[in-house]
């Protein structure tokens, strides 16, 4: 059981920290940390862990862990329609260096990606929850600025 939950552990870590687009990928990435494991136990253990496939800003796709804010009801539910016309994006404030972004539940880490790899000179960092961005910015850099930075991966930014 002990061995069971240390697969899991890594998973979870491998998951967090790896793009893995597919089981083969999640099985190469379990033995390089010592364990060898079936195609079928990882099916078991992906499960288990309610593992899911979420789709890239490059359109590739790759396992994500659920979080508890996933699975809260909405209070007004959109479309699919409505839902794939928006980026996830709800909001943006600054104060001094930094700012706050919100998204809807489960856009924040995606956005901060994109952000991330944007590579906008305005902005040094990211850090997201499931639906907060928080953002540290060139002290010489103004809010409106970041905000005209942000449109090229933020479509819907104002």
């Amino acid at each position: 059981m002990a061995q069971k939950n240390d697969r899991l552990e890594t998973l979870r870590m491998l998951f967090s920290s790896q793009e893995l687009c597919s089981q083969d990928d999640v099985l190469k990435a379990l033995r390089k940390e010592g364990f060898h494991v079936t195609q079928a136990t990882l099916s078991r253990d992906m499960k288990q862990l309610k593992v899911a496939k979420a789709a890239m800003a490059n359109g590739k796709y790759i396992y994500v862990l659920p979080t508890e804010t996933m699975y809260k009801r909405v209070q007004k539910p959109m479309t699919a329609r409505e839902m794939l016309l928006t980026s996830g994006f709800m909001s943006i404030s600054f104060s001094g260096n930094m700012g706050v972004i919100k998204t809807r539940p489960g856009y924040a880490s995606s956005i901060a990606y994109n952000i991330d790899n944007a590579r906008i000179d305005t902005i040094l960092g990211t850090i997201a929850g499931d639906d907060t961005i928080f953002i540290v910015i060139d002290e010489k850099a103004t809010a409106e600025e970041v905000k005209s930075s942000l449109v090229y991966v933020i479509p819907d930014i104002k």
